[in-house]
């Protein structure tokens, strides 16, 4: 059993709230905490089953959905989208300013961070921005694009800009990046087959009104700068030598190129120094393993890695 609770915050953008969920076990000692970090165009109330599980398992889990996502959104406001000014930063920051709520309420119990696909990239410009906030980091999903892909991205990324607006929709710059990832598994079902192998996970994430939505060019501008910092190694090299870090991915996920991404980002943190570092790469999977029929494997992994640092 648990308690599901939900709450708003300030965000560090100084106009939003932002919505969290919090899910507490009932009956047992908490000995650890986990905090999500979803991934662009959801929101985290989606990790509800894999937050059911690890409360079942003594953990209590917080999600919170990041600006422009979910309820963490001004009315009126444009879905998949952070802000006008620096948005990659506040959502780092609200990140932090969560951790630092809940290690309030629960002050003796080791800290975690599960950032999956843009949420990984978000808890990567964490763990340097923040160095030794966290017992552990499990990194889902994630990807280390080359300096020539970003380059090339923000080029026509702040061409479409100049053109629409950085709240506007690109269909050149959605082509070229989603389009891309289903490419891959042509001929496909519908847009979003590179997302999952299972084709029910694929139709509710379609039919839920929250996730998929168009991602605006500012988004997709930030996220390149974002990916622009988390893969300079001397960035990278101020991160907490002595923090765990864990990466798990399907072997099919385009936006690790099918493993060889996740690969390239794990050598690199070991190169940054980073002393525990671990990886997974999970056969078949595409990029939403937590949501695959196989994934209480993955829980089952998730958990392993967690008790062996509590």
């Amino acid at each position: 059993m648990e308690i599901i609770s939900e709450y708003f915050f300030p965000s560090s953008d100084g106009s939003t709230l932002i919505h969290v969920n919090q899910w507490t076990p009932v009956g047992r000692t908490v000995r650890g905490v986990v905090q999500i970090a979803h991934g662009v165009a959801e929101y985290g109330r989606r990790y509800e089953p894999f937050a059911r599980f690890l409360c079942k398992h003594g953990f209590a889990v917080t999600a919170n959905d990041h600006l422009g996502h979910g309820q963490s959104r001004i009315e009126g406001a444009p879905m998949v989208y952070l802000g006008a000014e620096d948005g990659w930063w506040h959502v780092v920051d609200d990140m932090e300013e969560l951790r630092s709520r809940t290690a309030k309420v629960f002050p003796d119990q080791p800290h975690f961070l599960f950032g999956h696909s843009m949420g990984s990239f978000l808890s990567r410009t964490h763990l340097i921005r923040y160095p030794g906030a966290w017992d552990g980091c499990i990194l889902c999903g994630t990807g280390h694009p080359s300096r020539a892909v970003i380059a090339g991205g923000k080029l026509l990324t702040d061409k479409e800009i100049r053109r629409l607006g950085k709240n506007a929709f690109s269909v050149r710059v959605d082509d070229i990046a989603f389009g891309a990832y289903n490419r891959r598994f042509a001929p496909v079902r519908t847009k979003h087959d590179w997302v999952s192998v299972s084709q029910e996970n694929v139709d509710a994430y379609i039919a839920d009104p929250l996730c998929g939505g168009d991602v605006t060019l500012g988004l997709f501008r930030d996220m390149l700068d974002g990916l622009t910092y988390i893969t300079r190694q001397s960035n990278m090299e101020k991160m907490d030598k002595e923090t765990p870090v864990f990466f798990i991915a399907g072997d099919q996920d385009p936006v690790g190129d099918m493993g060889k991404g996740v690969q390239k980002a794990c050598a690199c943190f070991r190169k940054a120094g980073v002393r525990d570092v671990g990886i997974k790469l999970y056969h078949g999977l595409r990029h939403e393993i937590l949501n695959e029929a196989t994934r209480q494997y993955v829980y089952q992994d998730v958990l392993d890695w967690l008790d062996a640092r509590t």
